[in-house]
């Protein structure tokens, strides 16, 4: 068993020892009594988030209900080990990631960290329309990929937007296309139908665009400010 209460100031010795070469995972963590996976998991941190990965936690880190479904989803997908999953998403604990998987596979609420914000049901997902789908995933960008409002608002699952959200970004409106039925192919939509989809999709991008840049000014503003 490892040793209770290592400080701060140890694990950030324990890490710059390792990355300086000075010894294995296992050499380490057996000359700071600790078990070789919390080794690991400060490297990770450390690697991920710098020093303040290891810092002490005064309060639980809030995880947003979008970065735990993408981070559960990821992991399924095969993109990774849980270990790698934390890395890329800056998630201290692989038990927080193994307990939110639990969850998504039980059909339970991810809410987000501390109670805070709407958390998305993972429900079953239902037919559409490519007119639907166009408008849906409009509606998501346009809100700043709000996918629980547009859960709420559409009656769709979070998994399918997700999807739709990422095959658009990939292909444009064509890669919104259901091929696994005789739907309308993009090429097959008139002109209007095909302008209209498009204009829809460059509408919600530019709304989307205008939120980031109130956002920077915002910040700069902010930053001004101290200055």
């Amino acid at each position: 068993m490892g040793r209770k209460g290592i400080s701060y100031n140890k694990k950030i010795e324990a890490v710059e020892k390792y990355k300086r070469g000075e010894g294995s995972q296992e050499s380490i963590a057996r000359e700071y009594g600790v078990a070789a996976s919390s080794l690991e998991q400060w490297i990770a941190n450390y690697e991920a988030m710098g020093p303040s990965g290891l810092a002490p936690q005064q309060t639980n880190n809030r995880y947003s209900v979008e970065l735990k479904t993408a981070a559960v989803e990821a992991y399924l997908r095969g993109e990774g080990s849980q270990l790698k999953i934390c890395k890329r998403y800056r998630i201290r604990s692989k038990t927080q990631l193994r307990h939110w998987i639990m969850d998504y596979n039980g059909h339970k609420d991810l809410r987000a960290t501390g109670g805070r914000g709407r958390g998305i049901y993972m429900t079953k997902g239902r037919s559409t329309t490519l007119e639907e789908r166009i408008e849906i995933v409009g509606y998501c960008i346009a809100n700043g990929k709000d996918y629980g409002a547009t859960v709420e608002k559409y009656g769709v699952s979070y998994q399918q937007i997700y999807s739709w959200v990422r095959k658009y970004q990939e292909k444009g409106v064509n890669g919104l296309i259901d091929r696994r039925g005789k739907r309308k192919p993009l090429e097959e939509m008139t002109e209007i139908e095909r302008l209209r989809a498009e204009n829809k999709m460059l509408k919600a991008e530019n709304k989307q665009k205008e939120m980031e840049i109130a956002v920077l000014k915002k910040v700069q503003e902010i930053e001004r400010r101290r200055g």
